[in-house]
């Protein structure tokens, strides 16, 4: 008889579940109704795939997008499932063979568009057959609240009373409070049993920056550190998606630009080629993305912000769908947000939906204006509490000490104020540095009090502490989105009755729009296990034999196999197709189908250049990029004071800095081996021996951040001390070759 994990491993081709993949399954299976909060990338399409498999009839899966529906079809085919879709972009005929098989009883799973759904013919033909479940993904377009609203997805409460008995589950990524209420109360899901792990997604490194010669930075982030890669780029409206395609085309960078003004067939096409082909970079309107299924998408750009967290979460979770460390880069300028409070005010909403609005950009504000964690913010925002800094983020991986600019910010603000609240930051910052421009001539502002009294702080500085004060409410764009305004909140400042500290931005001697390199950066995650020559000839060939497979039979390259597949191959080595078998994401269709020819591509390879010794597979916890990718000015100070005074507390001493913070520093160079773990941790030997067999016991059992570890130990050894040991295993290999650290969410297994 057929279990989960059978069909999970014989399908599938995974050996185990993760996080409440088989808790859901299982309430499934009995009849229950389920509502399923994981993040993109989480497995969430299998807590609905495999009680369709398990349960007699045929699963319908509601999904607002033809293209979603298309790629999940072509790889459920490819794994040997019976799957369909109806959707309006197929012929007649196409739709006539799709119901045939539904009528026969020849379809695991169909997937169908709400609209379609709701044409009462095809409601009465499924009343005639058995269902095994209905799935509603991206069920956060049901809200009213959310940033994806669809107004069709409000008329699927019917299937309550038109389907009893049917297994019903709502699926999403993102959905903070009012969303979730709306989804059980809309989709009349009162009794159902919510699964919720969490929006975390600890692949993704999280960089935020204010926008500095910004096609420049785009360019080098491109080109840079992810040379040859697929990626998405976000831009507000069509006119600049079309302008910044073509430009990067210019440089050379492969393009293509995606909106809803382009015809249907147009969008199809351009969407297949991003599906299909690898190195392709889509710049895009939010038209673009939900659905999206290409799992090796390495990084997501927002050119322009979103309008909300909720969007900048959904959008950013497109990127390492893979498990595989990605990077999401946002730039951002006070004229956007001007922009966007504009928009979100002309377009027609009023009273609790717009202050909601408007509240959900001020928090978008906060967060790219934040000194704390990038992480630790953004899982705040939806009601979750990271018990550590990330250590994948601008603000870990670069940590700047905070300073006190209260004086700088009152002089700010009565610069505001005595040039009449009603020139933008760059003119004040003028005002403030004494520059002697058209538009202070012009406007008598050299006779101010406040003319050249910011000498202390550059100009971008000074714009950076203005934004600052906005986004904590003491200041406000004016009505033309020109000009700021002190607020009431202002005079706190101004009296003394309020206080700042922030960061500030260094000011790096550069040519515009350059920047230092991020050392290794550019590399491939895959190039923290492919240790040999001989391992990177099978790994390129494999992934060649992959692509023109894929080509032959029409599809994207990742329905044949995912990267971490191929990875697993060249890792273990397999001899036999039982070997084969074992590896991650070979479900028996796929070694039916490609089993023999892989087997002897690898005969013919360790013919050539030998076996090789096998290793370990991937680790079981997500793949993050390493923290020693990253050692900035700052931490290299501090590694020559290390090496001069020998301790982490006497160089925190010296530079006036928390030790948490050269820790930080440090642990890049412990990372790469230039320095000892025990030492800069401060450990005994056998304190290393205990901490670092703890470690490799924990991380082997999948257990993810550090307080598993800290728990372990009974708290007697610091966390960052833990963090300079387990850098110190990845260094010597124990862990894997660049085995990063784990942060609360396991792999998708799908």
């Amino acid at each position: 008889m057929s279990t989960p994990l059978t069909i999970l491993k014989q399908v599938f081709g995974h050996d185990r579940f993760l996080g409440p993949q088989e808790a859901i399954i299982r309430h499934v299976l009995a009849g229950g109704d389920a509502v399923v909060l994981l993040p993109t990338g989480g497995g969430k399409s299998l807590c609905y795939q495999i009680p369709a498999l398990l349960r007699p009839g045929t699963a319908i899966v509601i999904s607002p997008l033809i293209a979603l529906m298309r790629d999940q079809v072509q790889a459920l085919t490819a794994l040997g499932v019976a799957a369909g879709s109806l959707h309006s972009a197929q012929t007649a005929a196409e739709r006539r063979s799709v119901e045939e098989r539904l009528r026969d009883g020849r379809l695991d799973i169909l997937y169908i568009a709400p609209e379609r759904f709701m044409i009462p013919a095809f409601q009465d033909m499924l009343s005639g057959l058995p269902l095994a479940l209905f799935a509603i993904d991206e069920a956060h377009c049901v809200s009213q609240w959310g940033h994806d609203f669809r107004p069709e997805y409000l008329q699927l409460a019917v299937i309550a009373e038109r389907f009893p008995g049917v297994p019903r589950l709502a699926l999403t990524a993102t959905a903070d409070g009012p969303t979730r209420a709306d989804i059980l109360s809309r989709l009349r899901l009162d009794d159902a049993r919510v699964f919720a792990t969490g929006f975390d997604r600890p692949n993704i490194r999280y960089l935020v920056e204010p926008k500095d010669h910004p096609k420049y930075r785009l360019l080098r982030f491109l080109t840079e550190d992810h040379p040859g890669q697929s990626g998405i780029v976000y831009r507000l409206s069509r006119k600049k998606v079309e302008g910044l395609a073509d430009w990067l085309t210019a440089q050379g960078v492969p393009a293509l630009a995606y909106h809803a003004g382009l015809n249907p067939a147009e969008r199809d096409s351009r969407q297949d080629r991003f599906m299909r082909e690898e190195g392709l970079v889509m710049v895009a309107t939010v038209a673009f993305g939900m659905g999206v299924d290409k799992p090796d998408v390495r990084f997501v750009v927002h050119f322009d912000p979103p309008k909300s967290l909720e969007a900048y979460h959904q959008e950013t979770g497109r990127a390492g769908r893979d498990g595989a460390p990605a990077e999401a880069l946002m730039l951002y300028g006070e004229e956007d947000f001007v922009a966007l409070r504009s928009l979100l005010l002309s377009d027609g909403a009023n009273g609790p939906q717009q202050r909601i609005t408007l509240a959900k950009l001020k928090a978008l504000v906060t967060y790219c204006e934040s000194d704390v964690c990038r992480r630790r913010t953004l899982l705040g925002y939806f009601g979750e509490d990271l018990a550590e800094p990330c250590g994948n983020c601008d603000i870990c991986l670069d940590p700047v000490e905070a300073v006190d600019v209260t004086v700088a910010a009152q002089k700010a603000l009565s610069c505001v104020y005595r040039t009449g609240q009603r020139f933008g930051a760059a003119h004040v910052a003028d005002v403030l540095l004494g520059k002697q421009t058209a538009r202070v001539e012009r406007f008598g502002h050299a006779a101010l009090s406040t003319f050249g009294i910011g000498g202390e702080l550059s100009e971008r500085q000074w714009r950076a502490v203005m934004r600052r004060l906005e986004a904590l409410g003491a200041l406000e764009s004016d009505e033309t989105g020109h000009g700021l305004l002190l607020t009431a909140t202002a005079w706190d400042f101004l009296k003394g009755r309020r206080g700042l500290t922030m960061r500030l931005p260094r000011d790096p001697e550069r040519s515009p729009g350059r920047r230092p390199r991020r050392s290794g950066s550019h590399r491939s995650w895959v190039d923290d296990y492919v240790r040999t020559p001989e391992e990177r000839l099978l790994w390129e060939r494999l992934r060649a034999w992959r692509s023109a497979t894929a080509k032959a039979a029409e599809v994207p390259p990742y329905v044949v196999f995912h990267d971490r597949t191929l990875l697993d191959i060249v890792l273990q080595k397999p001899q036999d197709l039982a070997g084969l078998a074992a590896i991650g994401g070979m479900g028996q269709a796929k070694l039916d189908t490609y089993g023999q020819t892989l087997l002897e591509m690898l005969q013919e390879h360790y013919a050539a250049y030998g076996p090789g010794e096998s290793r370990p597979p991937l680790p079981a916890g997500t793949v993050r990029p390493s923290r020693g990718d990253v050692a900035s000015v700052t931490a290299r100070q501090s590694l020559e004071l290390y090496r001069d005074l020998g301790s982490v507390a006497a160089v925190a001493e010296r530079r006036g800095l928390k030790s948490t913070t050269v820790y930080a520093h440090l642990l890049p160079f412990v990372r790469r081996g230039e320095l000892a773990a025990r030492q800069v941790a401060a450990v005994t030997e056998a304190e290393q021996a205990e901490a670092e067999a703890a470690l490799v016991r924990l991380r082997q059992q999948g257990a993810d951040g550090m307080t598993p570890v800290y728990d372990a130990l009974g708290g007697r050894i610091p966390y960052e001390a833990l963090r300079c040991l387990e850098a110190g295993l990845w260094a010597e290999g124990r862990l894997g070759k660049a085995a990063a650290p784990s942060s609360g969410v396991t792999p998708p297994v799908a």
